[in-house]
């Protein structure tokens, strides 16, 4: 019986770019393995991305509105699905490495914390002068040196630095990780337009007639204007980018959706709190280590007690967090049942 892997990375010899990351010359993982006999390295990320507690998590965390009403907002799992998608489409069109670009997807908002990005700036100001937090770092963290108790997933170099710099000012090294970039706000600024709109946050008419001219009027139409403009542009250039016409409305839109969205009251009125929750919890386990669970009590003998306390409230849920907060906080008379 011929071997599956070798066979897959043949066929990827033959079919894939000479742009893209071909798993058998994969730059390897921290500790070294045998190799499976039926999956490629890459495959092998993926599995172990998707059978993991993190990303079992992240169908319980916020990903813009907090306590939604109803069940059709995108939570950071249904986010995470969509981003894997457009990035295996753009991925497969562009022949570069569907694997790598999946698993660098599921696993780039790993580090989020509950309450979306209003709990990665409550954290963020507790630990300021003890290395500050930022979800793309603490998403390499955890794959690292957080799960399957402290031995982390070892991952592959190419999944670990497309996770690490799916944001910020560091590009990624590969093609799929650049890729995921710009899938990632591709999805977010799309869905979040769409959850707005249902939440009653901003009306269709509201939206500038600029962004609908040049991208579309619906939410699939958006999405496929930019996917087709990315694929177009980058065999052209031989980069991972858009077009600068399409960039530019894709800022435009960017811009309209921080100022209108994510920086609105009302969608933002109950991020108060979410700073009260956040640092009580906090606190507490600060002055109380042994009451926190024992994985990260080791943590804190090698990395401190803050980053400690600070790795376990951003890997809470929402809904972890707030029974957390009741339990240590509010009569047990008092606490909704």
């Amino acid at each position: 019986m011929e071997n599956p892997r070798e066979v897959r990375e043949a066929l990827e010899g033959q079919m894939l770019s000479p742009q893209a990351s071909f798993a058998a010359r994969s730059h390897g993982r921290e500790r070294e393995e045998e190799e499976c006999v039926i999956r490629t390295c890459y495959q092998r990320d993926i599995d172990r991305i998707i059978h993991c507690k993190t990303f079992r998590r992240l169908k319980h965390k916020t990903q813009v509105f907090l306590s939604p009403e109803g069940d059709h907002y995108r939570t950071r799992l249904t986010h995470t699905l969509e981003v894997a998608r457009i990035s295996r489409t753009i991925a497969r069109a562009l022949r570069l490495n569907e694997d790598l670009a999946e698993a660098i997807a599921l696993a780039h908002d790993f580090g989020h914390t509950p309450f979306g990005h209003a709990g990665e700036r409550a954290l963020n100001e507790i630990m300021i002068n003890d290395g500050g937090f930022k979800h793309n770092e603490q998403s390499l963290r955890i794959v690292e040196c957080i799960e399957l108790n402290g031995k982390g997933l070892n991952l592959t170099y190419e999944t670990k630095d497309g996770v690490l710099c799916h944001t910020g000012d560091k590009k990624p090294d590969t093609p799929e990780g650049k890729v995921v970039r710009i899938a990632d706000r591709i999805a977010y600024i799309n869905h979040d337009l769409d959850d707005a709109i249902r939440g009653g946050i901003l009306r269709e008419t509201e939206v500038p007639e600029e962004i609908l001219c040049a991208l579309g009027a619906k939410h699939g139409e958006r999405i496929n204007t930019l996917i087709l403009d990315l694929i177009k542009e980058s065999e052209i250039c031989k980069d991972i980018k858009l077009s600068p016409p399409i960039e530019f409305v894709f800022e435009t839109f960017r811009d309209f959706m921080y100022k209108n969205v994510y920086l609105n009251m009302k969608a933002k009125s109950e991020e108060n709190k979410v700073f009260g929750i956040v640092n009580e919890i906090f606190r507490y386990y600060h002055k109380t280590p042994d009451e926190l669970p024992e994985e990260y009590r080791l943590v804190s003998i090698k990395d401190g007690l803050k980053r400690a306390v600070c790795d376990y409230i951003s890997g809470m849920t929402d809904k972890y967090a707030v029974f957390i907060y009741e339990k240590l906080f509010i009569p047990e008379a008092w606490q909704v049942r």
